[in-house]
Protein backbone atom coordinates (compact mmCIF):
# COMPACT_ATOMS: atom_id res chain seq x y z
CA UNK A 1 0.00 0.00 0.00
CA UNK A 2 1.45 3.58 -0.85
CA UNK A 3 2.05 5.42 2.16
CA UNK A 4 1.27 8.77 2.38
CA UNK A 5 3.46 10.29 4.96
CA UNK A 6 2.64 12.76 7.12
CA UNK A 7 5.02 13.52 9.65
CA UNK A 8 8.17 16.08 9.88
CA UNK A 9 11.45 14.88 9.49
CA UNK A 10 12.48 13.09 12.84
CA UNK A 11 14.18 15.65 15.24
CA UNK A 12 17.96 14.88 15.66
CA UNK A 13 18.91 13.43 19.27
CA UNK A 14 22.09 11.82 20.50
CA UNK A 15 21.62 8.09 20.72
CA UNK A 16 21.56 6.69 23.97
CA UNK A 17 21.18 2.71 24.97
CA UNK A 18 18.91 0.86 27.55
CA UNK A 19 20.48 -2.84 27.35
CA UNK A 20 20.07 -3.89 24.08
CA UNK A 21 17.71 -1.41 22.80
CA UNK A 22 19.09 1.69 21.05
CA UNK A 23 16.77 5.12 22.00
CA UNK A 24 17.54 8.33 19.46
CA UNK A 25 19.65 8.74 16.13
CA UNK A 26 18.07 6.85 13.84
CA UNK A 27 16.74 4.30 15.91
CA UNK A 28 13.14 2.71 15.89
CA UNK A 29 10.63 4.93 17.59
CA UNK A 30 10.70 2.35 20.76
CA UNK A 31 7.27 1.44 22.82
CA UNK A 32 7.34 0.63 26.82
CA UNK A 33 5.15 -0.28 29.44
CA UNK A 34 5.20 -0.92 33.42
CA UNK A 35 4.42 -3.26 35.68
CA UNK A 36 1.50 -3.32 38.14
CA UNK A 37 2.49 -6.55 40.11
CA UNK A 38 4.17 -6.11 43.89
CA UNK A 39 7.79 -6.22 42.15
CA UNK A 40 9.08 -8.87 45.41
CA UNK A 41 6.39 -10.94 43.99
CA UNK A 42 9.43 -12.20 41.54
CA UNK A 43 6.73 -14.68 39.93
CA UNK A 44 4.25 -12.25 39.32
CA UNK A 45 6.05 -9.61 37.80
CA UNK A 46 7.97 -11.97 35.55
CA UNK A 47 5.14 -13.62 34.32
CA UNK A 48 3.55 -9.99 33.22
CA UNK A 49 7.17 -9.10 31.54
CA UNK A 50 6.85 -11.93 29.75
CA UNK A 51 3.54 -11.12 28.59
CA UNK A 52 4.51 -7.63 27.84
CA UNK A 53 7.39 -8.92 25.44
CA UNK A 54 5.61 -11.27 23.75
CA UNK A 55 3.37 -8.07 22.87
CA UNK A 56 6.89 -6.58 21.79
CA UNK A 57 7.53 -4.67 24.48
CA UNK A 58 10.86 -3.39 23.23
CA UNK A 59 11.57 -2.65 27.12
CA UNK A 60 9.68 -2.44 30.58
CA UNK A 61 9.85 -0.34 33.59
CA UNK A 62 9.45 -1.82 37.11
CA UNK A 63 8.96 0.20 40.51
CA UNK A 64 11.58 0.17 43.09
CA UNK A 65 9.70 1.31 46.26
CA UNK A 66 11.62 -0.56 48.80
CA UNK A 67 15.09 -2.64 49.06
CA UNK A 68 12.92 -5.95 48.77
CA UNK A 69 11.70 -4.47 45.27
CA UNK A 70 15.42 -3.15 44.84
CA UNK A 71 16.94 -6.46 45.14
CA UNK A 72 14.39 -8.20 43.34
CA UNK A 73 15.59 -6.96 40.13
CA UNK A 74 18.49 -9.13 40.04
CA UNK A 75 16.42 -12.58 39.01
CA UNK A 76 13.77 -10.56 37.15
CA UNK A 77 16.87 -8.76 34.60
CA UNK A 78 17.73 -12.64 34.63
CA UNK A 79 14.61 -14.02 33.48
CA UNK A 80 13.68 -11.11 31.49
CA UNK A 81 13.63 -11.06 27.00
CA UNK A 82 13.80 -7.25 27.33
CA UNK A 83 15.83 -4.50 29.00
CA UNK A 84 14.66 -3.51 32.26
CA UNK A 85 14.45 -0.04 33.77
CA UNK A 86 14.11 0.58 37.65
CA UNK A 87 11.56 3.32 38.70
CA UNK A 88 13.56 5.16 41.97
CA UNK A 89 12.12 8.14 43.79
CA UNK A 90 13.54 9.41 46.83
CA UNK A 91 15.99 7.06 48.61
CA UNK A 92 19.64 6.67 46.25
CA UNK A 93 20.45 3.18 47.46
CA UNK A 94 17.59 1.63 45.83
CA UNK A 95 19.26 2.95 42.71
CA UNK A 96 22.39 1.49 43.42
CA UNK A 97 21.17 -2.16 44.84
CA UNK A 98 18.86 -2.22 41.55
CA UNK A 99 22.18 -1.55 39.16
CA UNK A 100 24.37 -3.82 40.75
CA UNK A 101 21.65 -6.51 40.26
CA UNK A 102 21.83 -5.78 37.04
CA UNK A 103 18.70 -2.88 35.63
CA UNK A 104 19.60 -1.60 32.37
CA UNK A 105 17.86 1.89 33.14
CA UNK A 106 16.79 4.51 35.64
CA UNK A 107 14.13 6.21 35.82
CA UNK A 108 15.14 8.73 38.38
CA UNK A 109 15.41 12.47 38.96
CA UNK A 110 18.57 13.51 40.35
CA UNK A 111 17.37 16.70 41.92
CA UNK A 112 14.68 14.82 44.74
CA UNK A 113 17.50 11.74 45.96
CA UNK A 114 19.72 14.19 48.43
CA UNK A 115 22.94 15.56 48.83
CA UNK A 116 25.14 15.61 45.25
CA UNK A 117 27.35 13.25 46.95
CA UNK A 118 24.54 10.87 46.28
CA UNK A 119 23.40 11.65 42.99
CA UNK A 120 27.84 11.17 42.35
CA UNK A 121 27.24 7.85 43.65
CA UNK A 122 24.35 6.44 41.27
CA UNK A 123 25.57 8.46 38.17
CA UNK A 124 28.93 6.83 38.99
CA UNK A 125 27.06 2.99 39.26
CA UNK A 126 24.83 3.68 36.23
CA UNK A 127 28.06 4.53 34.50
CA UNK A 128 30.36 1.94 35.78
CA UNK A 129 27.36 -0.65 34.93
CA UNK A 130 26.46 0.81 31.16
CA UNK A 131 22.81 2.14 32.06
CA UNK A 132 21.17 5.63 31.23
CA UNK A 133 19.11 7.64 33.37
CA UNK A 134 15.67 8.93 32.14
CA UNK A 135 14.72 11.89 34.15
CA UNK A 136 11.18 11.87 34.53
CA UNK A 137 9.33 15.76 34.85
CA UNK A 138 5.77 15.12 35.98
CA UNK A 139 3.34 18.10 36.40
CA UNK A 140 1.74 17.04 39.74
CA UNK A 141 5.22 16.89 41.50
CA UNK A 142 6.83 19.78 40.49
CA UNK A 143 9.31 20.98 42.75
CA UNK A 144 7.46 23.55 45.29
CA UNK A 145 10.38 26.59 44.05
CA UNK A 146 9.04 26.26 40.35
CA UNK A 147 5.10 26.27 41.70
CA UNK A 148 5.55 29.25 43.63
CA UNK A 149 7.77 31.15 40.95
CA UNK A 150 4.63 30.11 38.25
CA UNK A 151 1.97 29.59 40.37
CA UNK A 152 0.37 26.44 39.45
CA UNK A 153 2.04 23.76 37.04
CA UNK A 154 2.38 24.98 33.37
CA UNK A 155 4.81 23.91 30.42
CA UNK A 156 7.53 25.88 31.34
CA UNK A 157 7.85 25.28 34.48
CA UNK A 158 7.89 21.72 33.37
CA UNK A 159 10.79 22.51 31.31
CA UNK A 160 12.85 24.11 34.08
CA UNK A 161 12.66 21.50 36.27
CA UNK A 162 13.70 19.10 32.92
CA UNK A 163 16.83 21.49 32.29
CA UNK A 164 17.90 21.83 36.15
CA UNK A 165 17.83 17.82 36.69
CA UNK A 166 19.72 17.65 33.66
CA UNK A 167 22.49 20.37 34.50
CA UNK A 168 22.84 18.09 37.38
CA UNK A 169 23.75 14.93 35.80
CA UNK A 170 26.15 17.56 33.23
CA UNK A 171 28.00 18.52 35.95
CA UNK A 172 28.81 15.55 36.68
CA UNK A 173 29.53 14.46 32.57
CA UNK A 174 26.75 11.99 32.28
CA UNK A 175 24.95 12.65 29.27
CA UNK A 176 23.35 8.82 28.84
CA UNK A 177 20.18 10.31 29.51
CA UNK A 178 16.35 10.65 28.28
CA UNK A 179 13.70 12.46 28.85
CA UNK A 180 9.80 13.00 29.90
CA UNK A 181 7.65 15.19 30.42
CA UNK A 182 4.27 14.28 31.28
CA UNK A 183 0.89 16.08 32.24
CA UNK A 184 -2.47 14.48 32.13
CA UNK A 185 -3.51 17.54 30.18
CA UNK A 186 -2.59 16.74 26.67
CA UNK A 187 -2.15 20.49 25.67
CA UNK A 188 0.42 20.94 28.51
CA UNK A 189 2.05 18.38 27.75
CA UNK A 190 2.52 18.77 24.01
CA UNK A 191 3.30 22.36 24.70
CA UNK A 192 6.16 21.01 26.98
CA UNK A 193 7.78 19.01 24.72
CA UNK A 194 7.78 21.40 22.48
CA UNK A 195 9.36 23.71 23.92
CA UNK A 196 11.98 21.32 25.77
CA UNK A 197 13.04 19.62 22.29
CA UNK A 198 14.16 23.28 20.94
CA UNK A 199 16.56 23.26 24.02
CA UNK A 200 18.43 19.97 24.24
CA UNK A 201 19.36 16.87 21.42
CA UNK A 202 18.91 14.29 24.70
CA UNK A 203 16.19 11.89 23.09
CA UNK A 204 12.67 12.02 24.39
CA UNK A 205 10.11 9.67 26.18
CA UNK A 206 6.78 10.21 25.56
CA UNK A 207 3.49 9.94 27.62
CA UNK A 208 0.08 11.39 28.59
CA UNK A 209 0.10 10.67 32.39
CA UNK A 210 -2.84 9.42 34.34
CA UNK A 211 -4.56 9.13 30.62
CA UNK A 212 -7.58 6.92 32.10
CA UNK A 213 -8.93 4.00 30.87
CA UNK A 214 -8.73 2.10 27.83
CA UNK A 215 -11.03 3.96 25.59
CA UNK A 216 -10.50 7.44 26.94
CA UNK A 217 -6.42 7.31 27.94
CA UNK A 218 -5.91 5.40 24.24
CA UNK A 219 -7.48 8.75 22.73
CA UNK A 220 -5.53 11.23 24.90
CA UNK A 221 -2.70 9.74 24.12
CA UNK A 222 -3.44 9.47 20.18
CA UNK A 223 -3.93 12.47 20.08
CA UNK A 224 -1.08 13.78 22.18
CA UNK A 225 1.67 11.95 21.43
CA UNK A 226 0.66 11.73 17.28
CA UNK A 227 0.73 15.27 17.65
CA UNK A 228 4.31 15.13 19.01
CA UNK A 229 5.30 12.40 16.44
CA UNK A 230 3.82 13.69 13.56
CA UNK A 231 6.33 16.92 14.20
CA UNK A 232 9.26 14.84 13.97
CA UNK A 233 9.59 14.70 18.31
CA UNK A 234 9.79 11.20 19.98
CA UNK A 235 12.15 8.57 20.27
CA UNK A 236 10.42 6.23 22.75
CA UNK A 237 6.60 6.08 24.23
CA UNK A 238 4.35 4.92 26.87
CA UNK A 239 0.44 4.94 26.58
CA UNK A 240 -0.30 4.89 30.26
CA UNK A 241 -3.90 3.60 30.78
CA UNK A 242 -5.83 2.13 33.75
CA UNK A 243 -5.96 -0.86 32.09
CA UNK A 244 -4.19 -4.13 31.04
CA UNK A 245 -0.33 -3.02 30.96
CA UNK A 246 -0.55 -5.00 27.61
CA UNK A 247 -2.87 -2.99 26.05
CA UNK A 248 -0.30 -0.28 26.29
CA UNK A 249 1.98 -1.73 24.32
CA UNK A 250 -0.83 -2.35 21.92
CA UNK A 251 -2.20 1.02 21.72
CA UNK A 252 1.45 2.76 21.62
CA UNK A 253 2.09 0.30 18.17
CA UNK A 254 -1.21 1.53 16.59
CA UNK A 255 -0.37 4.72 17.15
CA UNK A 256 3.04 4.36 15.71
CA UNK A 257 0.95 2.49 12.73
CA UNK A 258 -1.28 5.21 12.00
CA UNK A 259 1.99 7.74 11.05
CA UNK A 260 3.69 5.18 9.41
CA UNK A 261 6.56 5.13 11.84
CA UNK A 262 7.13 1.87 12.96
CA UNK A 263 5.32 -1.69 11.05
CA UNK A 264 4.31 -4.40 13.99
CA UNK A 265 1.42 -6.90 13.61
CA UNK A 266 -1.14 -7.51 11.45
CA UNK A 267 -2.58 -4.41 10.04
CA UNK A 268 -6.07 -4.96 9.89
CA UNK A 269 -7.96 -2.54 7.85
CA UNK A 270 -11.58 -2.54 8.12
CA UNK A 271 -15.17 -0.65 7.28
CA UNK A 272 -17.42 0.45 9.72
CA UNK A 273 -20.18 -1.13 8.40
CA UNK A 274 -23.08 -1.04 7.16
CA UNK A 275 -26.54 -2.47 5.67
CA UNK A 276 -24.99 -3.58 3.14
CA UNK A 277 -22.53 -5.81 4.31
CA UNK A 278 -22.80 -9.54 3.44
CA UNK A 279 -21.00 -11.34 6.75
CA UNK A 280 -20.96 -9.81 10.35
CA UNK A 281 -17.96 -7.55 9.93
CA UNK A 282 -17.90 -6.72 13.66
CA UNK A 283 -17.59 -10.31 15.10
CA UNK A 284 -15.14 -11.62 12.23
CA UNK A 285 -13.05 -8.50 12.80
CA UNK A 286 -13.14 -9.04 16.74
CA UNK A 287 -12.28 -12.81 16.09
CA UNK A 288 -9.34 -11.96 13.94
CA UNK A 289 -7.47 -9.31 16.26
CA UNK A 290 -7.64 -12.37 19.14
CA UNK A 291 -6.13 -14.80 16.23
CA UNK A 292 -3.93 -12.97 14.95
CA UNK A 293 -2.27 -11.13 17.97
CA UNK A 294 0.84 -13.21 17.98
CA UNK A 295 1.90 -12.07 14.51
CA UNK A 296 5.08 -9.46 14.48
CA UNK A 297 4.82 -9.44 11.00
CA UNK A 298 3.49 -5.92 9.24
CA UNK A 299 0.89 -7.81 7.08
CA UNK A 300 -1.86 -5.35 5.68
CA UNK A 301 -5.44 -7.42 5.59
CA UNK A 302 -8.20 -5.67 4.41
CA UNK A 303 -11.85 -6.93 5.76
CA UNK A 304 -14.52 -5.23 3.81
CA UNK A 305 -18.47 -6.66 3.74
CA UNK A 306 -19.27 -5.22 0.64
CA UNK A 307 -18.38 -4.30 -2.83
CA UNK A 308 -18.49 -0.46 -3.13
CA UNK A 309 -15.25 0.13 -1.62
CA UNK A 310 -13.93 -3.97 -1.12
CA UNK A 311 -12.36 -5.09 -4.32
CA UNK A 312 -10.15 -1.32 -3.87
CA UNK A 313 -9.24 -1.93 -0.76
CA UNK A 314 -8.14 -6.01 -1.17
CA UNK A 315 -6.59 -4.74 -4.30
CA UNK A 316 -3.56 -2.81 -2.02
CA UNK A 317 -3.38 -5.53 0.78
CA UNK A 318 -1.52 -8.79 1.06
CA UNK A 319 -4.96 -10.54 1.63
CA UNK A 320 -8.29 -9.29 1.67
CA UNK A 321 -12.03 -10.28 2.00
CA UNK A 322 -15.19 -8.39 0.23
CA UNK A 323 -18.47 -9.46 0.75
CA UNK A 324 -20.88 -10.68 -1.67
CA UNK A 325 -23.97 -12.52 -2.23
CA UNK A 326 -22.95 -16.23 -3.05
CA UNK A 327 -19.85 -16.30 -1.49
CA UNK A 328 -17.08 -13.57 -0.13
CA UNK A 329 -14.44 -13.08 -2.43
CA UNK A 330 -10.63 -13.60 -1.04
CA UNK A 331 -7.58 -12.13 -2.34
CA UNK A 332 -4.11 -13.16 -1.89
CA UNK A 333 -1.65 -10.24 -2.93
CA UNK A 334 -3.92 -8.20 -4.31
CA UNK A 335 -5.64 -10.28 -6.93
CA UNK A 336 -8.92 -13.13 -6.53
CA UNK A 337 -8.17 -16.32 -5.25
CA UNK A 338 -11.60 -18.10 -4.65
CA UNK A 339 -14.47 -17.81 -2.25
CA UNK A 340 -15.25 -18.42 0.95
CA UNK A 341 -18.60 -18.81 2.87
CA UNK A 342 -19.52 -17.53 6.21
CA UNK A 343 -18.61 -20.09 8.47
CA UNK A 344 -14.98 -20.53 7.12
CA UNK A 345 -14.27 -16.73 7.11
CA UNK A 346 -11.90 -16.54 10.15
CA UNK A 347 -9.88 -19.79 9.69
CA UNK A 348 -9.66 -18.94 6.13
CA UNK A 349 -8.05 -15.33 6.47
CA UNK A 350 -6.09 -16.20 9.83
CA UNK A 351 -4.35 -19.57 7.67
CA UNK A 352 -3.77 -17.13 4.65
CA UNK A 353 -2.30 -13.96 7.37
CA UNK A 354 -0.23 -16.73 8.94
CA UNK A 355 1.11 -17.95 5.49
CA UNK A 356 2.06 -14.03 4.63
CA UNK A 357 3.57 -13.57 7.51
CA UNK A 358 5.72 -16.23 6.98
CA UNK A 359 6.84 -15.47 3.99
CA UNK A 360 7.46 -12.26 4.86
CA UNK A 361 9.99 -14.09 7.97
CA UNK A 362 11.59 -16.03 5.12
CA UNK A 363 12.31 -13.05 2.69
CA UNK A 364 13.29 -11.07 5.79
CA UNK A 365 15.94 -14.10 6.70
CA UNK A 366 17.22 -14.24 3.05
CA UNK A 367 18.22 -10.53 2.62
CA UNK A 368 19.82 -10.45 5.84
CA UNK A 369 22.31 -13.34 4.99
CA UNK A 370 23.03 -11.76 1.43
Amino acid sequence: MAKHLVTAPRRPTRAIRVGSVVIGGDAPISVQSMTNTPTRDIPATARQIRLLAEAGADMVRVSCPDMDAAQAMGPLVRESQVPLIADIHFDYRLALAALDRGTQGLRINPGNIGSRQRVLEVVRAARDHGASIRIGVNAGSLEKELLNRYGEPCPQAMVDSALGHIRILEELDFREIKISLKASSVGMTVAAYRLLAKQVDYPLHLGITEAGGLLPGAVKSAIGLGLLLAEGIGDTLRVSLTADPVEEIRVGFEILKALHLRSHGVNIISCPTCSRQEFNVIEVVAQLERQLAHIREPVPLSVIGCIVNGPGEAKETAVGLVGGQGGHLLYRDGRPCGKVNDADIVSRLVAEVEQAAEKMRRDKQENSSS
